[in-house]
């Protein structure tokens, strides 16, 4: 059956994964048909803007898109492309499967858990008043007026809300993960011993509705404690649910473990509309020189068809992803172990393709 998906190349070296990754994808014989979308650097030269109204269209129109990484400017130019998706469609889930995979070099034997991390609030809000602008005197005013605190006059200010109704959404899609998935345990993660006001409803919130999955066990972390805890033994967690912040920097922290953002994919979920991406950045200096690993942005398109339900296409990707990286014959420098050379990115997308075909081939078909 035909199924339209959008697919995003985006810039720097997303071009190079995205068409890496199709070409994984197409090999599974799935019936998707891509319908390709502009966004980033290509699209503020085409359009004058990284996120043209047809492209938004398009992700509206199919309800699922795949994502090559977009440069986000430091500190100037325009903001996220990836936060300007999450809020136009309310992808209020962000789903990161943190696993090891053997050929990867880690200081861990075994790894397997998954960080739900809430989109939409906290610090990420993008609630933020600019030093020396009448906006941050007049909150810093209220400030001192209601909290009795002063705030020094050349602060830029950004506001962290946390409310009831997201924080039980986000807790609630975790635990449906882990009874869809068959995981035993979420942790909430949180820093609610001193942010008794935000982080202390998420973590009430948390607790109240664990009640209702008696099957999975429930536990809380103070988030620096988790940090400690994920570095010590990763192996005693499962899944994570995390306020905005504290998943976003815990996401990277347990990429770290598996073998760094090469190999970490994820998905912004929401109601009935989903885009999924590799987690690392656009690598703009790498683009054009077929060196970058697809391994990220091919997982991205194994969780992609989870989604769509094609748990068997998604098996059969992640295990030959998994193969070609455990034989590191035909991988990236990245994944190359000493003394063996590496390979480029269209390379290891052809053996991970001759893997699909094998497989096929192996069962008869």
């Amino acid at each position: 059956m035909e199924r339209r998906v959008t697919l995003i190349p985006g810039d720097g070296t997303g071009p190079e994964i995205s068409e890496v990754a199709r070409e994984c994808l197409d090999a599974l014989d799935t019936g998707i048909v891509w319908e390709v979308a502009e966004a980033g650097a290509p699209a503020i030269e085409k359009y004058g803007t990284p996120l043209p109204d047809a492209t938004l269209e398009a992700i509206r129109r199919n309800r699922v898109a795949l994502k090559g990484p977009i440069t986000t400017p430091v500190g100037t130019g325009f903001r996220s492309v990836n936060v300007a998706l999450r809020h136009h469609f309310e992808l209020y889930a962000c789903l990161r499967p943190i696993k090891l995979y053997p050929g990867v070099r880690s200081k861990y034997d075994a790894i397997d858990l998954v960080i739900v991390r809430e989109n939409m609030e906290d610090l990420y809000a993008g609630i933020e008043f600019q030093r020396g602008s009448a906006q941050a005197q007049e909150i810093s005013s209220a400030i001192s007026r209601l909290a009795k605190k002063q705030i020094p006059p050349d602060a830029g200010i950004s506001i962290k809300p946390i409310s009831e109704g997201r924080s039980r959404r986000i807790v609630r899609f975790a635990f449906e993960y882990a009874v869809s998935h068959g995981r035993k345990k979420v942790t909430a993660v949180h820093k609610a011993n001193i942010m008794k006001y935000s982080d202390g409803l998420f973590l009430e919130v948390a607790r109240q509705v664990a009640k209702d999955y008696p099957g999975i066990e429930f536990e809380d972390r103070i988030v620096d404690n988790m940090a400690m805890q994920l570095v010590q033994k990763p192996e005693r967690y499962d899944v994570l649910v995390c306020p905005n912040l504290y998943g976003d920097i815990l996401s990277d922290l347990c990429a770290g473990l598996i073998g760094g953002l090469g190999v970490a994919p994820g998905g912004n979920i929401g109601d009935g509309i989903a885009v999924f991406e590799p987690t690392h950045g656009s690598a703009p200096k790498y683009a054009g020189h077929n060196r970058v690993n697809p391994s990220a942005m091919i997982l991205a398109g194994m969780m992609m068809l989870d989604y769509l339900g094609l748990n068997d296409a998604a098996r059969r990707l992640e295990t030959a992803v998994a193969e070609v990286i455990r034989e590191g014959r035909e991988v990236t420098y990245d994944l190359s172990a000493a003394g063996r050379e590496p390979i480029g990115t269209r390379e290891m997308g052809r053996a991970i393709v001759e893997k699909i075909r094998g497989g096929r081939r192996g069962r008869g078909n």
